[in-house]
């Protein structure tokens, strides 16, 4: 987030300078993704993924607990089919060579190995939730989406 902010500032004073400083849309951009990618396993883990809570709030014992475990699994199976494709793109990226198209000429894997690296996190995070719900473990998810959401 501060190379963002970084990277924000120094295209603002560039622009008010009248001089160009090549590449910092671009990196502006890999450093949002990057942020983006790399806190979602941190949000997970805290509770403050959206979910939608309607069916599961009309159901209680074992059918509220099949419901977690299903949609825990399913989520872990595309998480982790999100990290191998990502981490297998910021491989395949370095083995081409292959670069931005932008002024800047970046190496992409440098870019997308936040991202291969902000999936796998977040792969982890949905294997362990998914562990914790099969062993009993799992806190339960506190209702409080307006306080969250004013």
């Amino acid at each position: 987030m501060v190379g963002l902010l970084a990277m924000v500032l120094l295209s603002i004073v560039s622009r008010a300078l009248h001089f160009h400083v090549p590449g910092t849309d671009a990196y502006a951009g890999y450093l949002m993704a990057a942020a983006g990618f790399l806190a979602l396993a941190h949000t997970l883990k805290r509770g403050d993924h959206i979910r939608v809570t309607l069916v599961l709030g009309a159901l209680a014992g074992g059918a509220r607990r099949a419901l977690e475990v299903w949609a825990l699994g399913a989520a872990s199976l595309l998480a982790s089919l999100l990290a191998f494709y990502s981490v297998r793109l910021a491989w395949q990226s370095h083995a081409f060579n292959d670069v931005s198209t932008a002024s800047d000429a970046t190496p992409l894997w440098i870019p997308q190995l936040s991202m291969a690296v902000g999936t796998v996190i977040l792969a982890i995070a949905f294997v362990d939730e998914l562990v914790l719900e099969l062993r009993g473990r799992r806190a339960p998810v506190a209702s409080d989406e307006a306080a969250r959401n004013e």
